[in-house]
């Protein structure tokens, strides 16, 4: 799968869903730094535009976000701009429970030099008492 489709699948999703419901545009700055063992090794800080919504019964709440990401690694000295998307939802299951997931992915570069997507992934649930 090459990024510039993923690109594409990322940002039709929001029309896929917006049949369910309409959906609302935000900007999310996000930066997630790295200390293993206490050493700072490097930080990725997301620049995304998104759009989140709920389903018209209000059970499932939904977002899509992307844009670009500042890689910066400590080793290298150096930051490089990747592209970055998550997409997730979230279902109530009750009044007390729901249950979460996500998928995100962001670009690389293999060692051959090829492009490729690094995916990622979390799935939760969310306790109120």
């Amino acid at each position: 799968m090459s990024i510039k489709s993923t690109i594409a699948d990322i940002f039709a999703a929001p029309f896929v869903l917006y049949s369910a419901a309409f959906a609302s545009p935000y900007v999310n700055v996000e930066s997630n730094l790295s200390y293993p063992d206490g050493d700072y090794t490097g930080a990725t800080t997301d620049l995304a535009v998104g759009f989140e919504g709920t389903t018209s019964e209000g059970k499932i709440a939904y977002y899509i976000q992307g844009g670009p990401a500042f890689v910066h690694s400590e080793a290298a000295d150096d930051t490089e701009t990747q592209f970055s998307g998550k997409v997730g939802a979230s279902v109530g299951i009750n009044d007390d429970l729901s249950v979460y997931g996500e998928v995100s992915g962001i670009s690389d570069e293999a060692t051959n030099g090829d492009d490729i997507v690094n995916f990622g992934g979390k799935v939760g649930a969310k306790f109120v008492f």
